[in-house]
């Protein structure tokens, strides 16, 4: 029968070791056992026997609450006094290096990944074992009252330091409140503010930053295989070693000759993985299988178009995966534009905020580019240009690189 679930292994965990022994004993009625208040009688008094039995029984939970190898060196101990006070003697080590471990401890914790519950249980379990260490003041006046509201006080601030930062708004009114709570008081409110977020919300608007996945059907790109570079993920109609290179691509030469894919009626275009190339010297390289499909002119105008897109420059489009409307802050820009001042319907910006929508119409990018329904917002800084709605619109796709995406 095991009274406890940790085992002793040593003086890393005796304090909370002994803790758990004494409580457990106490629950059995069989302190006296181990603080020597119970003696061992006579060998002729009538409760001898008793007397053995219960100490046989307070050995027994002893010795399965230890390692192997504490075993080992109690095994042969016939009293529970005397193998008490040897493991207390062995491991009971008080000093300051453990204070000192606890202080860095608690001073260094944080939540992390932890939910507010686990943060809170693993920071007041360093906060008792450092209280089991230290004498605190236990006396009712008035110098022991205000240590002991300092030393709560100290507890809260350590518990809210160590908080996300997702949390740093609702530890600002914890710290404006007067008087300040207690910590377990700061430990209900900030777990209800954990509760409520659980919740998701679902609104309709459109938002600027909202990304859908798209939908693609399976590739079975391992079927296609190349019969001029023997590599496997493409076929030889866009073989980059036979057709050239892409704008764009780090290997590119403008002599070459490049063949965009060519979009089949009713039917999707094929998304080509990265696969490995080999340079000139035989470097195994990673490139891209992806093809425009655009015309050659226009891939080139948008190319052009967007490696001049720049904070600064506010009236230059700028690329945005998220957005899923064309969008611009100057109604000069439109082209057959319309008022929609009236509609319901708000843009939702990434602080959280809604504005309305002032105008739509169509933009010309090019002479063979055109956008269409293009929303005006009042005072908007940026031109946004929606990758997702350009490539549905025109049956492209994009390449995306460190520096610069490709169309």
């Amino acid at each position: 029968m095991n009274l406890v679930t940790d085992q002793l292994i040593g003086t890393e965990n005796y304090g909370v070791w002994s803790r758990a022994m004494l409580i457990a004993l106490c629950a059995k009625n069989k302190i006296g056992f181990i603080d020597g208040t119970c003696k061992r009688p006579t060998s002729g008094s009538p409760i001898a026997q008793q007397w053995e039995m219960c100490n046989a029984l307070v050995l027994s939970w002893i010795y399965n609450t230890v390692c192997k190898d504490i075993f080992q060196g109690i095994v042969y101990a016939t009293g529970a006094f005397v193998v008490w006070s040897d493991l207390k003697e062995q491991f009971d080590k008080v000093n300051g290096s453990r204070i000192f471990t606890l202080h860095r401890e608690i001073g260094r914790i944080t939540q992390g990944e932890n939910t507010i519950s686990v943060y809170f249980c693993k920071l007041k379990q360093l906060w008792d074992e450092y209280s089991s260490l230290v004498t605190l003041l236990s006396c009712e006046c008035a110098t022991a009252r205000k240590y002991i509201e300092h030393d709560q006080q100290q507890r809260l601030l350590q518990f809210l330091m160590g908080l996300n930062e997702s949390y740093s708004q609702i530890r600002s009114q914890i710290l404006m409140m007067t008087p300040l709570p207690t910590v377990g008081q700061a430990f209900s409110i900030i777990s209800q503010e954990e509760s409520h977020r659980a919740i998701i919300f679902v609104e309709a608007p459109a938002a600027v930053f909202f990304s859908n996945q798209s939908r693609r059907e399976p590739q079975q790109k391992e079927f296609l295989k190349c019969n001029y570079c023997n590599w496997n993920g493409h076929t030889r109609a866009i073989c980059y070693r036979l057709n050239g290179y892409p704008p764009g691509h780090k290997m590119f030469k403008p002599q070459g000759k490049f063949v965009p894919q060519k979009v089949m009626k009713n039917k999707r275009p094929q998304f080509e993985a990265n696969v490995v190339e080999r340079d000139s010297v035989g470097t195994p390289t990673t490139v891209a299988q992806d093809t425009p499909i655009f015309s050659q002119a226009q891939y080139a105008e948008i190319l052009k178009l967007l490696g001049k897109c720049d904070a600064e420059t506010p009236h230059e489009p700028m690329a945005d995966t998220g957005a899923n409307e064309h969008m611009v802050g100057d109604s000069l820009t439109l082209q057959n534009s319309k008022s929609i001042a009236n509609s319901s319907r708000t843009v939702g910006l990434p602080n959280g905020s809604k504005i309305s929508m002032s105008r739509a119409g169509s933009i010309a990018l090019s002479d063979s580019i055109m956008l269409s329904k293009v929303l005006q917002i009042p005072d908007f800084k940026f031109n946004l240009l929606s990758v997702s709605k350009l490539t549905k619109e025109h049956q492209g796709y994009v390449t995306f690189y460190p520096h610069f995406c490709v169309f």
